[in-house]
């Protein structure tokens, strides 16, 4: 691979120019923007330019909306990672009920739509769901991608259920020491879960392996 590094004060249009030469570069089969992005540079803008058949990562607006309307493209990498943990547990997807707790439009919508596709009952949630819990006791398959440390509990899921952990958050022990957790109680969901994704050492190594999916997808890509 080659490492393009730009300054933190690079602006907008030196960024821009940067995606734009190398979606037209024959040698560049994948293009990854690393983020965050310096101050006042639009995101989301910049992500829209990278070219479709490059975005290994799936954050162009388009390729996400191709999955709706299920066209090949190349899918965000994290919505791959939860679809292919989900399928390792065996479940039977069709008619299956799925939440996804969490909205995002690279995790929790393409997640949902993936779900849909595979013909499950999907019901997302956001920060105005009221019960929330209501609605997770009632999932046989609980996706947590809202961001929030430890926010699904024990009696928040049905026993038995599959459970995938997307959350990254670091949190202060009492010492003060900082370490990682996801959105869900580990220890006490695990005793009622029939499966339960680790954080870390979940979600995340799967996600680097669904990228480089995506990028053999990209080279085998037809013209």
């Amino acid at each position: 691979y080659v490492l393009h590094e730009l300054l933190p004060t690079a602006r907008y249009e030196e960024i821009a120019g940067r995606v734009l030469l190398l979606n037209s570069d024959e040698a560049a089969n994948a293009i990854m923007v690393h983020l965050p992005l310096p101050d006042g540079v639009d995101t989301e803008r910049i992500q829209s330019l990278i070219a479709v058949e490059k975005d290994v990562e799936g954050v162009n607006p388009a390729n996400i909306g191709n999955i709706v309307y299920g066209r090949r493209s190349l899918v965000p990498c994290t919505a791959l990672a939860v679809m292919e943990m989900i399928e390792s547990t065996g479940v039977a997807l069709p008619g299956t009920r799925c939440v996804c707790v969490g909205a995002s439009n690279i995790v929790g919508k393409p997640v949902a739509v993936l779900l849909m596709r595979a013909e499950a009952t999907v019901i997302s949630t956001n920060v105005h769901t009221s019960d929330q819990g209501a609605l997770t006791r009632t999932a046989d398959v609980l996706v947590a991608a809202a961001g929030v440390p430890r926010l699904i509990t024990a009696d928040m899921v049905k026993p038995g259920a599959v459970v995938i952990d997307v959350g990254v958050n670091r949190v202060a022990d009492a010492d003060g020491t900082m370490r990682t957790v996801g959105d869900v109680c580990f220890d006490e969901v695990a005793e009622v879960a029939g499966h339960l994704s680790p954080v870390p050492g979940g979600v995340g190594p799967m996600t680097v392996a669904m990228m480089m999916r995506n990028t053999v997808d990209a080279v085998d890509r037809p013209e």
